[in-house]
């Protein structure tokens, strides 16, 4: 387990209750290629199927340990497919009905426009000048047809002010980027090149980030 910091001055941590668990959905073959996926509804992987029965099973004990009831909680999910069946994977864990959980358009992932399905060295060679203004302020960039993370953070903020309750959610690397920069206190332009594993989930509570 990893602790990470306090919230003191956070931005929209005063929205969220205080206790959340996000947990990435598991490897797609696009992950593993290094493509851009985005709202492109690409299937998990076995690989990814694994990662999330490995999360239902870590956080069925982590609940256990800490004396937290599943009826307590209220649980989230994106409605892509590979977002899905990772909670659907997290609840044969847990031993939960599937019709608990709430699918919310909100925590979709970025969309990258006309650049999904590409890797980062096929867009460079196709749009270069596009390339290195991305690189340049990832935090800024809208990609054509798609959105920027400053974009992507209004749409989050939105959905976090709703959350009064305990949750779960299951949702994506970019969506899981800009809640844990909302969480912490950092600069917006560090918030995408932050490190969303897939093969473990983020604690927020009492004001700390763990991950386990």
């Amino acid at each position: 387990m990893n602790k990470s910091g306090n919230n003191s001055g956070a931005g929209a941590a005063r929205f969220a209750p205080p206790f959340m668990i996000f947990i990435r959905h598991g490897q797609t073959d696009w992950n593993a290629e290094g493509r851009m996926q985005g709202q492109r509804d690409i299937p998990l992987n076995d690989t990814g199927r694994d990662q999330a029965r490995r999360n239902g099973a870590a956080l069925r004990d982590y609940l256990k340990e800490q004396d937290i009831s599943l009826k307590d909680l209220s649980y989230f999910v994106s409605p892509l497919s590979r977002a899905v069946e990772t909670m659907d994977l997290i609840f044969g864990e847990l031993d939960l009905p599937t019709d608990l959980y709430q699918r919310d358009e909100r925590l979709r992932e970025i969309t990258f426009g006309a650049w999904e399905g590409y890797t980062i060295p096929e867009i460079a060679a196709r749009s270069p000048e596009q390339a290195a203004a991305r690189k340049a302020d990832k935090w800024g960039f809208v990609p054509p047809e798609g959105e920027s993370y400053r974009m992507l953070s209004s749409r989050i903020d939105a959905w976090l002010a709703t959350i009064t309750h305990p949750a779960v959610v299951v949702s994506h690397g970019g969506v899981m980027r800009v809640l844990q920069g909302r969480l912490l206190p950092m600069p917006p332009q560090d918030i995408p090149t932050l490190d969303i594993p897939q093969d473990r989930f983020l604690v927020w509570k009492d004001g700390e980030i763990e991950w386990v």
